[in-house]
């Protein structure tokens, strides 16, 4: 272990074994860090946050506090934090509000520089979030999801796994999984990358490719989209399709739209578009 001496590390703390922190910082009560993690200089850990092993924190990071009309002393909330995820510089992090809730971050995540997580908020493994964007309390990001820089993210949206969101993006309802997001706020179809770079199959993400477009460009209305889907003999058998559908069923602030100027085109045509975008 290397504490610097001008780090303030309360004896209530639990600090793992090889773990380094740098100078002038925060580590508060009850705070815990797995083992050979790394905390760089002026980081501000606070109360209930727990780090899995391996974490990185750079530069000026801020995890743990409430952020808050209401006044939180004595609140216990939480913000958990998986194995192996790197925090970089000015990253902040809030708990909830509320007793016992919990802002959850899973394993081998990425927050670039000033990225922004409210209270509330739980992002799944393998998660790359860009710099300066900010998610509201109560965002849920599923597995895998990629999200570009400068994107601001509505209260209780949810982007799915394996979704990838394109810069300067303002997300105020769903985002399914698998899908890529651009162009003005809209769905343009599959995230054909991030699927192949996932170990999908061909069949899969031709699959794929049909439920989103039956779904964002055919002209269908949600329940007659899902209903298509599901009798699509094509399809209805492949699990992340019903996965998608499955996300949509549960929206509750509805589903962003796709790009009109996608709509009518065939296959080829669209993904044509997609590569010149």
């Amino acid at each position: 272990m290397a504490i610097h001496p001008t780090a303030v590390v309360s004896p209530k703390a639990e600090i793992g074994k090889d773990v380094e922190i740098g100078p002038y910082s925060v580590i508060e009560d009850d705070v815990k860090i797995g083992d050979n993690c790394y905390i760089d200089a002026h980081v501000k850990i606070g109360q209930y946050t727990t780090l899995g092993p391996r974490c990185r924190v750079y530069f000026g990071a801020y995890i743990g506090e409430p952020q808050d009309h209401r006044f939180y002393r004595g609140i216990r909330s939480y913000v958990e934090i998986g194995a192996d995820t790197v925090l970089r510089e000015y990253v902040t992090v809030h708990r909830p509000p509320f007793e016992f809730l919990k802002t959850v971050i899973g394993d081998h995540v990425l927050l670039q520089a000033f990225v922004h997580v409210a209270h509330d908020c739980i992002l799944g493994d393998r998660v790359t979030i860009s710099n300066q964007t900010a998610l509201s309390g109560h965002v849920q990001v599923g597995s895998g999801a990629v999200i570009s820089g400068y994107v601001l993210v509505h209260q209780f949206c949810r982007i799915g796994s394996l979704a990838m969101v394109g810069p300067t993006a303002m997300i105020g309802q769903d985002v399914p999984p698998f899908c890529m997001l651009r162009e003005m706020n809209f769905i343009t179809g599959p995230n054909i990358i991030g699927l192949r770079r996932a170990g999908f199959d061909n069949e899969k993400r031709l699959a794929l490719r049909h439920a989103i477009k039956t779904f964002f460009f055919e002209g269908l209305n949600t329940k007659n989209a899902i209903s298509a889907i599901e009798a699509d003999p094509f399809v209805k058998d492949v699990p992340e399709v019903r996965m998608f559908c499955e996300f949509i069923k549960e929206s509750k602030r509805g589903i962003m739209p796709g790009n009109p100027k996608y709509a009518g085109l065939t296959d080829e045509q669209r993904e044509a578009l997609e590569t010149r975008a």
